[in-house]
């Protein structure tokens, strides 16, 4: 196949949709439904795709229900029965802190007969801000920024939020018991650990003894240090052995495995060929850019590892260590430095997005780039490496044209990555 057969931003958007479109919360929701049960039926909820989920919860539930549910400011979708509260993300507000109070409320002297269905998807950590006795919204506040500022990947800055929470780590449902918990979760975490998404309200984490101090100074996490004793020395998150969630139920309903999947048998059917790397990248955007880049010109020079027409999908959540204040996210970090990398090599085209729809605090999810990227940089007078240093990357993709918006997806399975290599 020669490039001129296909248009590669279309096929590569083409991808995103079928790995958005196999997270659909209406599509996979049903069979994962409990039994309608003897007493009420109360909905909680937090993530930037819930509204979504709650709404085909709704669809599809035989009997009555109620509940609360939070999510981003402009990610609310109408449900009949089910409250959507809106609230900040990527740092707490007011309103989150609210709809924290409302889910303890909703689950609050519930029965044995009663049944809990909660709806966890990425963004709750941020969403349902909940400080421990003797702080305040805003040390959580000042705690979300430094951990966005770190680089700390997921798997390191869960467990310091769960510490510094009263809802977190299972203390939802535990405020539920005896009522039964079953959680549906939408994954965006490496590896599907579901613990750690949304920091696990109504999913224990056992977390042990695991050592945080070493885990700040290893991130150079830098907090007041009262809110670093309480994270050191606080007592321990709930254990997943706890009698209070013995009959607690967990489902995983969308993920990035499933998504890469659907987005190969796209490509498989456009008659490109489809390598799925990962669904657990992790580490600096702009060396995961730098290792994708690689491959793909591996793939161009010499049909090796694998053979072109093909293209390299990943999933995973990579990070960005702040340096400078410049516009930008990790899906336009990692495209800016793969597209330095690939400059020259006119059949090698990317597309890196967030399948929530919004990459940082811009209303853009990702970008496409190409071998031309770096060229037309330099005509519009924007040096590639110097945007890339000082975190700008989005005014840079901005500038060319070239960021992707496809709006508010209604689901969250993390980042997707497409280079295709043709």
């Amino acid at each position: 196949m020669n490039e001129g057969a296909i248009d590669p931003k279309s096929f590569l958007a083409s991808l995103f949709d079928a790995a958005v479109a196999a997270a659909d919360p209406s599509r996979v929701i049903e069979r994962y439904l409990p039994p309608v049960p003897k007493g009420r039926t109360i909905v909680v909820g937090a993530g930037k795709g819930v509204a979504q989920l709650a709404r085909a919860l709704e669809a599809v539930w035989p009997g009555p229900l109620e509940g609360t549910v939070v999510t981003r400011y402009g990610y609310g979708t109408p449900c009949s029965h089910i409250e959507v509260l809106e609230a900040s993300h990527p740092v707490p507000d007011l309103n989150g802190l609210a709809a924290s109070a409302r889910l303890f409320k909703r689950v609050r002297d519930l029965t044995p007969d009663d049944l809990v269905v909660a709806l966890v998807c990425g963004g709750g950590s941020a969403l349902l801000p909940a400080p421990p006795q003797g702080f305040d919204l805003s040390d959580e506040i000042a705690l979300n920024e430094q951990l966005l500022k770190s680089g700390a990947p997921i798997s390191v800055m869960n467990p310091i939020r769960r510490r510094f929470s009263i809802i977190k780590g299972g203390r939802l449902a535990a405020a539920a018991y005896p009522a039964k918990v079953v959680s549906l979760v939408v994954s965006d975490i490496p590896g599907d650990m579901l613990w750690d998404v949304a920091s696990g309200p109504t999913i224990p984490a056992g977390e042990g003894d695991i050592n945080l101090a070493t885990t700040l100074e290893a991130y150079r996490i830098v907090l007041p240090e009262r809110t670093r004793d309480h994270i050191i020395n606080c007592a321990h998150t709930p254990s997943p052995d706890d009698a209070r969630f013995r009959e607690n139920e967990t489902h995983l309903v969308a993920s990035a495995r499933l998504s890469l999947e659907a987005a190969a048998e796209t490509a498989r059917e456009h008659g490109v060929d489809a390598v799925i790397l990962s669904d657990e990248v992790e580490g600096e955007a702009r060396d995961a850019g730098l290792f994708h880049a690689a491959l793909a010109l591996e793939a161009s020079r010499r049909d090796r590892p694998f053979r072109k027409p093909v293209v390299l999908l990943s999933g995973g959540e990579t990070t960005v260590t702040v340096r400078s204040p410049g516009k930008g996210g990790r899906n336009t970090e990692f495209l800016l430095s793969l597209a330095i990398k690939i400059a020259g090599f006119d059949n090698i085209h990317a597309i890196a997005a967030d399948t929530d729809g919004i990459d940082g605090t811009e209303d853009n999810a990702g970008a496409f780039a190409d071998s031309t990227t770096v060229s037309r940089l330099r005509q519009a007078g924007i040096d590639p490496r110097d945007a890339l240093t000082r975190n700008d990357t989005w005014t840079a993709f901005n500038a060319l044209g070239d960021l992707f918006v496809p709006g508010p997806t209604g689901t969250n399975v993390n980042d997707f990555r497409a280079i295709v290599i043709l």
